[in-house]
């Protein structure tokens, strides 16, 4: 494996896991009765800022999944991720599963989704939707 294609999967790592993580934070935040907006506002200018939050939180809030980075592709590049660490010896159990809810949301008919529906996993076993209140 070469350098550039190492980084491009450790940049794909932590892509995923921001935009997974971004997800549970809205789908909490709306679950308990807060509007997901408020949250992004509260916390984009602090440590959990990130381009990652700037670039997908407002799609998860407005439920706009139209394709950027799809959702069969990121599940691809994070099973390389995977099959790169098992031949360096490196565990990457959060990688594995992102990649393994990527795979159902393929599975659901998803795949051609951007990657910031991963959030719709989350969102069903909420059971709710972390969109932004109208109004």
């Amino acid at each position: 494996v070469g350098a550039g294609n190492t980084v491009k999967l450790a940049n794909q790592i932590i892509v995923a896991a921001n935009i997974e993580a971004i997800g549970e934070a809205l789908v909490l935040a709306k679950k308990a009765g807060i509007d997901p907006d408020l949250v992004f506002n509260a916390i984009r200018g602090g440590l959990a800022g990130s381009n990652a939050l700037e670039a997908k939180a407002s799609m998860i809030m407005d439920g706009n999944f139209d394709p950027g980075f799809r959702i069969r592709l990121h599940q691809k590049d994070l099973h390389n991720a995977l099959l790169t660490g098992k031949e360096l010896g490196v565990p990457l159990p959060v990688t594995s599963l992102i990649q393994q809810m990527l795979g159902a949301l393929i599975n659901k008919g998803s795949g051609e989704k951007d990657h910031s529906a991963i959030v719709t996993f989350i969102e069903d076993l909420a059971n709710v939707q972390a969109r932004k209140e109208q109004g």
